[in-house]
């Protein structure tokens, strides 16, 4: 069974949708249709020239998420260029980001119970980019931040399902979102079925500072394991 699109937020509806070659009427044209969400990705990019890893926080969801948006919209918009099709914008899986919050921030809002996979057990220590075979899991309880750790040696010593018992380990400790490094496919399963959020590809950071960024909104959430 497919895993449910996770939706991606966009500054605006588009005000123009439809373009055409000049001369060619519609009734002879084919055309080509671009997602108000790879819309985006373009402008991020393209326009407004953002890493992939800035577009990606603005849009809420992964870098691999926001790398594949914005190849395929620029697929789209190659082939109407040279092979003369027209262009529509219209659908996709999108919300527009009020000046307020959305609704990714008010979800974020109310987790309060979070794991970072860690290299030690303070806030002071560096992420461990691993998430199955992390030494272990610092656990921050918001707001005040007050923290405990969750030794990972068991699953460390594992041949196979290292990350499968290590999302069990979170389950159990009622862990709602896991900040770690790299979450293979096997794992994120795991910790989806038990209802915990993942945010990849954080590392080279101390858990302080990875929890700062998650309370900010900079770390969003993965919709998929890494690839």
């Amino acid at each position: 069974m497919p895993r449910p699109r996770h939706c991606r937020y966009v500054s605006a509806t588009p005000s123009v949708t439809y373009f055409k070659p000049r001369g060619i009427p519609l009734t002879a044209l084919e055309e080509v249709r671009l997602s108000v969400e790879e819309l985006e990705a373009l402008r991020l990019a393209d326009l407004e020239d953002l890493t992939a890893i800035e577009a990606a926080r603005r849009m809420r969801i992964s870098r691999h998420t926001f790398g594949r948006t914005l190849a395929a919209a620029r697929r789209t918009v190659a082939a109407a260029l040279c092979r003369g099709l027209a262009l529509r914008i219209e659908g996709g899986t999108y919300a527009v980001a009020s000046a307020g919050q959305t609704a990714a921030d008010k979800e974020r809002k109310q987790m309060q119970k979070i794991a970072v996979s860690s290299e030690g057990p303070t806030l002071e220590d560096a992420v461990d980019p691993r998430f199955g075979r992390a030494g272990g899991f610092v656990v921050v309880d918001l707001p005040d931040m007050t923290t405990s750790y969750i030794d990972n040696g068991a699953s460390q010593t594992m041949s196979m399902g290292a990350g499968i018992e290590t999302a069990e380990r979170m389950a159990r400790a009622g862990v709602e979102v896991v900040l770690s490094g790299y979450v293979g496919p096997k794992a994120f399963e795991a910790l989806t079925a038990a209802g915990i959020k993942v945010c990849q590809n954080v590392e080279g950071i101390s858990v302080g500072e990875a929890v700062e960024r998650f309370r900010k909104g900079e770390l969003p959430f993965a919709d998929g394991p890494n690839k």
